[in-house]
């Protein structure tokens, strides 16, 4: 039996092992046609750094600057996608429409990569993976062993391959 992708979450943390999980996530989704939802989650700040912060620089410029960050991260989103898009555009002929449905949201990041998964009825979850821990190259990174370990639908761990990790983390 042949899987139903109509709808993919790539979840992004932009770092180069989510970018390169992003052509993986292209390519299925130019091959069974499905829509891709691009998720950046911001994780929250602990309540007493976050009244801090408020208390320092006051409630509005707080909430401004919070505001800035949001539509500087759906730009730089967006430029990544063009970028990709550019790059591969002899391969992924509709790859402008790829980035049409951006969102970021704060929260624990495996929980909100779950929590838009159920809500947008999506078939497959895309992650890249870091790893970061002593036995990185044996296990997966943390969030994204708790995503697979909780998802209800199948999910794609990429890792970076050694020689750009290499590269990217001399």
């Amino acid at each position: 039996m042949t899987p139903e992708i109509n709808k993919i979450l790539y979840a992004t943390d932009l770092s180069e092992s989510a970018r390169h999980a992003f052509g993986y996530a292209a390519d299925l989704a130019e091959k069974y046609q499905a829509k891709i939802t691009i998720l950046y989650v911001m994780e929250n700040l602990n309540h007493t750094s976050e009244v801090q912060v408020s208390e320092l620089v006051g409630p509005e410029i707080w909430k401004e600057l919070k505001l800035q960050k949001h539509e500087y991260l759906i730009k730089k989103i967006q430029t990544r996608v063009e970028n990709f898009c550019r790059e591969m555009s002899s391969i992924h002929d509709s790859c402008q429409l790829l980035g049409e449905d951006i969102r970021i949201k704060n929260g624990s990041p495996q929980e909100v990569i779950l929590e838009t998964s159920v809500e947008m009825g999506a078939d497959l979850i895309i992650m890249g993976t870091h790893g970061y821990n002593m036995l990185k190259d044996a296990l997966i990174g943390g969030t994204a062993r708790k995503v697979v370990k909780k998802s209800e639908i199948p999910v794609m761990v990429i890792r970076l391959p050694k020689k750009q990790a290499q590269i990217a983390n001399p």
